[in-house]
This record gives C-alpha cells, structure tokens and sequence, in this order.
C-alpha cells in the first residue's frame, strides 16, 4: 500500500520525513511510510540516514502491533553497527542497546519461536551488553518476564531483576512499577500491588505507554478492594488512551472485561463495536490472545444474560451475534493459548484465561458514565434497525409508566383508540401503536363490524396519528403529507369533519415548515433576521385557512369544532411567538376567549383546559408575568377539580418557567418537581417530561445545584430520546457535556460526547451537521483541557477547515479559528497558529467577534514571547497591535465585552510579553498602564482579581528583575491593606505571599 508522498531527494529531505512520520499516529499509514523512507534511505548510500530510517521503521513495527518485523530490522541494524561502530553516535548506540528488550518483547509474543531461540536472544543480549560495559539489570528483567510469561522460576527472576540498581538502559521508572505491581497481582495481593501502582495511577510516573496500560491491569484490583469510584474514573482516562489502537489491543480486552464484571455489558459491547478494527488488525499474537480473551468475557457473561441474539461487532466480511462471534472468539482464543503453552511447555496461558473466563461478576451496576445503557436497550435499538441504511438508531430509556392494559380484541382495540382520542387521552398512543403493528403484520384481516368502518378508515386514523407525532418531532413537511393522504381516505369512506380536522392540521404545520426549506415550486432562501417575519406570515395565512374551513364546513362534531377553535387559536399564538408584536397579542386573546366559551358550553373538559394555558402561554410572551401566573393557578385549582388530570403536568412545567422568569428559582424548583411527580403517572412522551427535566436543570442552576442539573439534563435527553426528539436529546446531551466540563468533569464530557458522535445517525450524517460540529467543538475543549493537546489541537484543526464553509456563519468560524490558533501557538506551531488567525480575523471582518479576537491575540503574543523569548518579541508585538485595532474597533461599535476591558487586557500582556523577553522596564511601564484603566478596586468583586494580578506581577517584575524590593513592598504593602480593607481575602493572599517572600529574600 504504497503512500502518494514525494520521494525525498536529498538526505535533509529524508531527515524531515523521517520528522514528520514520527509524529503521526502508530498504525499502518506510518509503518507504510517508514517502509517506504527505508527504501528511500538505502540509495544515498549513507550509513546515518538508513540507521534513522531502520530505527523509525523498528518503532512503527513494535508499536504498531507487528512483531514478527521488527527482529528483522533489528537484525540489519546490528549488521551496521558490527560493520560501521563510528556510524553510531552516543544517541543512536544508546537506542540500539535499548532496542535488544524490544526484539527480546517481540519474540516472546510469537509462539513460533522455540523457546531455545528466546533464551538464545537474551544471552546474546547478555553478551553484548557486557562487551560495552554495560549494567545488566536490563538484562534481568527481560529474563524476568520470559520466566514471568512461560511461568517457570518466577520467585527467583524477579528477585534477581528487582534487585540490582537501575541503568541508563533499564525500562522506565513506570514500566518497571507496573512490572512490579503485576508480580504482585499475579501472586492474589491487590492492595500491595495498588500500593506500588499508585505513582503511574496518579500520573506521577508516565511515558508512552503508561499509565494506560497499568490502568487496564488496575481496574479489577480496584473494585476488588473497594474503589470502585476510582476504578470508574481510571476506566474512563485509560481507555480513551488505548481504543481502537492495535499496539493496545490487550488493554481494550481488559476494559471490555471489566465492564462486563461491573454490569456494564451495555457499554461494553459499545465499546466493542468502537474497537472492530483489532479484530483483523492486531497481528501480534500475544495481543490477539489477550484481547479476545477479553471479548470473550463480555460475549459470555451478555449470552448468559439472554442476548445471544443480539448483534454485535466482529470480523469483518459477515454479521454477527453475540453467540455466534463467542464460538468463533472461543475457538481462536484456545487455539492461541495452545500455541503459547506448547512452545512454553506449561499451562500458564490456557489456565490463565480459564481463570479469567470463570470470573463472576463483582458488581451488580457500576455507572461508569452518564449515558449507561443496558442490554435491553441496545436490543430494543437493533429491532430498530434502518433498512435502508443499515445503521441502527440509539434507543432511548425505558419509559417510566405504560398505557393501561389494552383491549384484546381488534375491533375493541380500535373503539377504544376512536374513544380515547376524542378525550386526548395519552393512553391512545399505546391503541394506536398496537393496531400499527397489527395491521402490517402479514395475514391481517380487517374486522366485518359496521361500528369499527372500513379498512380505509382505519388507515385514515394511523396516518392522522402518525402525522400528529411527526409534529411532534417537528417533521412538519411529514406531517403535512400524512394529514393529506388520511383526508383523502377520510373523504372516500364518508368522514367529512374527519376530513377537515385533518386538512387542518395539515394546514398548521405548513406554516410551521421553516423559511428556507427546499419545497415543490419553492428554492432555499431566507434570512436569518427574515425568518420570524416569514413564519409570523405563514402562520396569519394559515390561520386564514384554519377559519375558512371551519366556517365552510357546518354540521361539526363539537370534539371536532373543538380542535378546529383550537387549532385557530395555536396559529396565532405561535404568530405572536415568531413576531413578538404586541399587536398580536389581541387576536391570539380573542381566539382563546371563543375556544373557552365553546368548551364550556359543551363540556369538553380538555379544550377549556388547553384555553387557560393557551391564555397563560399569551400573557408570559406579552410580558405579563403576574398575570401568566394566574391564569396557570387558575388551571391548577380547575385541573384538581375537573381535569384531565394529564393536564397537569404541564402547567406546572408553564408555571416553573415563569417562576424562573420572574427569578424566583426555588418556586420553580418546587413547580417542577411537582410536575414531573405528576407525569410519572401518565406516558413520557404525552407530558413532555423530557421539558421538565431540561427545566429543572436550569432551576437547579440558579440555585448553585450542578451535580443535579447535570442528573436532570441527562434525563432530559433520556427522555426526547424516547420520544424520537432526537435533535432536543442531542441538543440536552450537548448542554450537559459542556456542564460537565465546566465542572472539571473532563473523562465524563469526553466519554459522554464519544458516545454520541458514534450514533449511528450521526455517523450517516442524519444530524445537523452544525449541532454535531458543536459536540465535536465541546470535546475538543474538552481533551485540551484533559491536557491531550494533540488530539485537541487535531480537532480543533479540522472543525477550522469545515466552519471555514459556513457562508451564512462566519461568526462562528471566526470562534473556532481564533481558538484553533492559541492550540496551534501552544504546540509550538506559530506558523500555522498565525495562518489560523488569519482566517479568524478574515470572519471577524464580516462578523465581529472582538472579545474572542482580542483573547485570541493576546495570547498568540504571550506564548511566543513565553516559548522563543526575545527571537519572538516582535512576532508577539506584531499580535498585540493587532489586538489594539480590534479593541479600538470594537470600542467605536460601543461593544462592552462580558470579561475584563480590552484595552486593560491589552495592557497587561504588553507587561507580561515584554517581562518574558526581559524588557522589564517597558514591563513595568506596561503594567502601571494597565492599573490605571482598571482603576482602583471597590468593594464589588468584579475588578479586583484584575487589579491585584497587575500589583502582583508588577511586583515581581520591580522587586526582583529590577532588584527594587523596596519599592515593590511598597506597592504589595498598600495594595494588601487596601483588598483587606474592603474585604477581597482571596485576591490578597497571594499578594501578601509575594511579599512575604520579598521580605525573606532581602
């Protein structure tokens, strides 16, 4: 699989690639190309470039899971050195003395080789070290785990390794504690074995490979002794560290194990689906082993839980359930583990894996992260497969009540949906729901009863219910086509005021399609500002309509009349919702008045009910909260007293909006709570619990109640789940990923957005691609701050590249670009930090985003005078005034930005960058600008964190760059008094600590 890179031509050219292919990722494009760059070596005819070369491709086979090549290249290279010794500096004869332990790895995973040819290796490792002189501990721990792997005399290798002191070629500090820890753990002592793991565990101790693979080790010793806590948080970092990496492909095993022991077997064949690469990329056999015993564990302990049909991941080239990739997964794994023991001459790995597949569960639920799903979910997903796509759509919670038990018989069942639905009674879904199924089931036949009608009939109800949930879903265009189609059978089987009902609701979510979508006869179009003004004139037409049929159809039901006065009264009042006008707000008052007076005088309990909260709904968008409250109360009392009692849950999720209105968030706490206590009694889907929860979300935050607004946002997004909202859940998730990293909760922002950008839709691209690129955005704020700059930096590129196609958002583009850049600037990459900005500032000029610019800048600035010193004091000068323009700009459009002061900001990096470079002079000047745009502190907290940074800095920059301690004591001393003085304690401390140090110093 030959790459398209040019073919370097010159050595400094072969240098560079050899640079670039470092940095990508271990896989096949990187070992393709170190193979190819071999090849490119090889004709100049050097000594020093091949060594590179063969040195860059021994590291792509041994981390990329392919260790029957790396010997071989090893092999070439100690030719060189036998033949070439001068050819090797310091640097590489240190590499290639490192890399005996990595063939020595390499061999042992390959049951091919005789077990002689193991031992064979490590004398020859043994010798060659001593002939240059060289500490043996490397040696005996290579020996060591040989003794550890074929499980023979491993008391007396350890001893022997464990023993001697370190050399400058022995493992890492922490590949040599998790050696140590699993000596441990192999012997039955998990608390001794976490006892030595705890430095790599707490990230003290780390490298390439660590601390993820003695995370994975960690997981079950953790639960075991009780931390489960731990072991959830250590799952989530570790496993982001090694999924879908083939040189890794045993520690995802091990997290698959450890989620099917913790009763997450959901997660676990989630994750599983996310790693089918290993299955035919992993060509390490050892590997292998372990990573299918690992499936194993999860396919069996699913299967032993009654899903043996349910469909997972595996090999490619054919579908798989669990039962039948565990046969095939079990047959492999023995075979394996055969191989190894009769090369070995033991049992060691045949009865290690027995051991792991005879392990019961340790607990009955873990919740590992904040979208746990179980089994039943997933199973419930997969019956919902696409068949057009083949993609399967997520499932959503099971709802919390269900329709009362349902008529047997076919014609009963359908008298009871007609008899419920002229009620709006929820449980009519569930009627409507059974006969769907019913009726597309093969062999149905239509019941001979004049009481139920026509099969057309019948149809004509399924498309008008069918349609009304599509509504629901906001899926007007679907909706519209459905009332159209069930209109026309209404009319043949002789249903006029079914009819019109149904062209009237038709009629509604027309108006309700948004303005710029694509129609027959129509193009795309419409402006952002245009399109409240485009619905509001939609919906008068429609309301037009909604009367002209009303009026041109006599003879109506009173349920039917009902609906059409409401339908009447919904148009204008969504009106008034897209205009805001308050000259609609009269007609929408007038519309509900004829509705109520209607409803009374026929006693249809639920249309008085929808007129009250409809009035409600009208006095809160007049502005009239007071009197919205009211009304709701009012509804509440006649509610309690004439229902429908599945009224209720509504109008206390309309008072608790208005009560969060009216700022006063623990009436709405109270309001909300009460309503979702009242929707548990009734359908999920029919009272709009999915709002209630969102609500009680935004409650919880007024009230300084995160952890709870985090629970209630992610049953928010539960709960429009299954309701097929999949854009509110979506939108629901998005909010409670972003709470979460606002909260430091970094593995579960990033394992929650992982989950949902591998949905099935998602993947299809059936999500708006805006609201998935902000997902993508929050997860990759998200990684930076889990410290994984690559990776954010990787996204953050990428998301720069898409938004830079946003024609109708440049402002958005602008955003992503700005940050994109300071990424970039952090890793060192100026050049294309400033290309970044460049694009970041090209949207600003057609959408001003000054705040975000000026940030942007200013550190641009900051990080190059930081990481280059005075080499890059005019490349940050140059950012700065740049920034200055923005600030002056901004300021002549009389933008106020929500942080500090652009100019104060703008200051105070001038006194940081210049301090950086050593200019500390112009630092102090700088700083003592700053000060005098941010004045003064007063007793509010808003500007004395500013201000008494600039003390701070302009402290050190005058006490001890410019060795004038005695005039920066003067300034600490007073700027001290004066924050003790109106009572800033946190913003005088570290003052009086910089001080303090002054004092000590002088």
């Amino acid at each position: 699989m030959p790459t398209d890179a040019p073919h370097p031509q010159s050595t400094d050219e072969l240098l560079h690639a050899l640079q670039e292919n470092h940095r990508r990722p271990y896989g096949r494009t990187r070992t393709v190309t170190a193979e190819e760059l071999v090849d490119a070596a090889e004709r100049f005819d050097e000594p020093v470039p091949l060594i590179h070369a063969l040195l860059e491709l021994q590291e792509a086979y041994t981390y990329g899971s392919d260790p029957r090549k790396s010997p071989v290249v090893f092999a070439r290279l100690l030719t060189l050195f036998d033949e070439q010794p001068d050819a090797f500096d310091e640097r590489l004869r240190h590499q290639l003395f490192w890399r005996f332990k990595w063939v020595a790895n390499a061999l042992i995973a390959l049951p091919e080789i005789p077990l002689t040819s193991l031992r064979q290796w490590l004398g020859e490792m043994r010798d060659r070290y001593e002939k240059a002189g060289l500490g043996l501990q490397p040696y005996y721990g290579q020996a060591y785990q040989l003794a550890a792997h074929v499980g023979e005399d491993t008391t007396l290798a350890y001893e022997l390794w464990a023993a001697r002191r370190r050399t400058p070629l022995s493992d890492c500090e922490a590949c040599e504690i998790r050696e140590r820890a699993l000596h441990r753990a192999d012997a039955g002592d998990d608390e001794r074995a976490l006892e030595i793991w705890a430095p790599v565990l707490a990230g003290k101790e780390s490298c390439q490979e660590e601390p993820a693979r003695s995370v994975s080790y960690a997981l079950l010793p953790l639960v075991r002794t009780g931390r489960a806590d731990r072991a959830r948080e250590l799952h989530l970092a570790g496993y982001r560290a090694c999924r879908r990496n083939a040189g890794m492909a045993g520690e995802v095993g091990r997290h698959l194990e450890f989620c099917a022991l913790t009763g997450n077997e959901g997660r676990g064949v989630e994750l599983l689906a996310e790693n089918r690469n290993l299955f035919d990329e992993v060509d390490s056999p050892l590997d292998l082993l372990h990573f299918l015993t690992g499936v194993e564990v999860l396919l069996s302990r699913v299967e032993g839980l009654g899903h043996g049909e349910l469909p997972v991941a595996g090999y490619a080239g054919r579908a798989w359930t669990v039962a039948s990739l565990r046969a095939e997964v079990r047959e492999r794994g023995e075979g394996l583990a055969a191989r190894f023991d009769t090369r070995n001459g033991t049992t060691l790995h045949s009865d290690h894996r027995r051991e792991r597949l005879d392990r019961a569960p340790l607990l009955d639920a873990l919740e590992l992260t904040l979208r746990s799903r179980g089994l039943d979910d997933l199973a419930e997903g997969a019956s919902r497969t696409d068949t057009a796509t083949g993609s399967g759509t997520a499932p959503a919670p099971t709802a919390p009540r269900t329709a009362e038990a349902l008529p047997e018989s076919v014609p009963e069942l359908i008298l009871r949906a007609r008899e419920l639905d002229e009620l709006g009674h929820p449980d009519a879904r569930a009627c409507w729901a059974r006969l769907r199924t019913l009726v597309a089931a093969p062999g149905y036949t239509h019941p001979d009863d004049p009481a139920v009608g026509p099969y057309a009939r019948l149809r004509a109800d399924l498309l008008s219910d069918e349609a009304n949930r599509a509504a629901e879903r906001d899926e007007f265009a679907v909706a519209v086509e459905l009332q159209e189609e069930a209109a026309g059978l209404y009319d043949e089987v002789g249903a006029p005021g079914d009819a019109v009902l149904a062209r009237a609701c038709g009629l509604l979510a027309a108006a309700e399609i948004p303005a710029g979508t694509p129609s027959e006869g129509g193009s795309e179009g419409g402006s952002e500002g245009g399109a409240g003004k485009a619905m509001a004139d939609a919906l008068t037409g429609a309301h037009a309509g909604l009367v002209r049929l009303h009026e041109e159809t006599p003879g109506l039901a009173p349920y039917i009349e009902g609906r059409l006065l409401r339908l009447r009264a919904s148009a204008l009042g969504l009106r008034l919702q897209a205009s805001g006008d308050q000259e609609h707000v009269a007609p929408v008052l007038a519309e509900v008045e004829r509705l109520e007076a209607f409803a009374l005088r026929h006693s249809i309990d639920g249309q008085v009910s929808g007129a009250k909260l409809l009035r409600a709904g009208t006095y809160a968008l007049s502005g009239d909260l007071p009197a919205a409250v009211t009304e709701a109360d009012a509804l509440r009392e006649r509610l309690t007293e004439h229902g429908p009692a599945w009224h209720l849950p509504r109008v206390l999720g309309l008072r608790g909006r208005l009560q969060l209105g009216l700022r006063d968030a623990s009436a709405a706490y109270a309001d909300l709570t009460e309503g979702l206590r009242q929707a548990a009694a009734w359908p999920a889907e029919a009272v709009d619990t999915g709002r209630l929860h969102g609500d009680l979300a935004e409650a919880c935050m007024h009230l300084g109640r995160p952890d709870e607004a985090l629970t209630q946002l992610t049953r928010s997004a539960e709960a429009e789940l299954r309701a097929e909202k999949r854009t509110d859940a979506f939108c629901a998730y998005s909010n409670a990923a972003q709470l979460c990293l606002d909260l430091g909760r970094i593995e579960d922002c990033i394992a929650l957005l992982d989950s949902l950008l591998t949905e099935p839709d998602v993947v299809a691209g059936k999500v708006d691609d805006r609201l998935v690129a902000q997902l993508r955005l929050v997860r990759a704020r998200a990684l930076h701050a889990g410290e994984d700059l690559k990776a954010a930096t990787a996204e953050f590129v990428t998301l720069a590249a898409e938004s830079a196609g946003w024609e109708d958002d440049p402002g958005s583009h602008a955003m992503i670009a700005a940050e994109t850049a300071m990424l970039l600037a952090e890793s060192g990459e100026f050049e294309r930090a400033g290309e970044a900005a460049g694009r970041a500032l090209a949207a600003h000029a057609l959408a001003p985003r000054y705040e975000q610019l000026s940030n942007c800048l200013r550190e641009l600035a900051r990080l190059r005078a930081q990481q280059q010193g005075p080499d890059g004091l005019d490349g940050a000068l140059a950012h700065l005034a740049t920034a200055e323009r923005i600030a002056d700009e901004a300021r002549a459009a009389g933008f106020e930005p929500v942080g500090r002061s652009l100019e104060s900001a703008l200051a105070y990096e001038h006194g940081r960058v210049n301090a950086y470079v050593g200019q500390y002079d112009d630092a102090l000047a700088a700083l003592e600008k700053a000060l005098a745009l941010v004045g003064e502190p007063g007793p509010e907290t808003g500007g004395a964190g500013e201000w008494a940074e600039c003390v701070r800095l302009a402290g050190i920059v005058e006490g001890v760059y410019l060795e004038r301690p005695a005039a920066a004591l003067t300034r600490l001393d007073a700027a001290v008094d004066r924050l003790a003085a109106l009572g800033h304690t946190d913003e005088r401390e570290p003052l009086a600590s910089l001080a303090a140090q002054l004092r000590d110093e002088a």
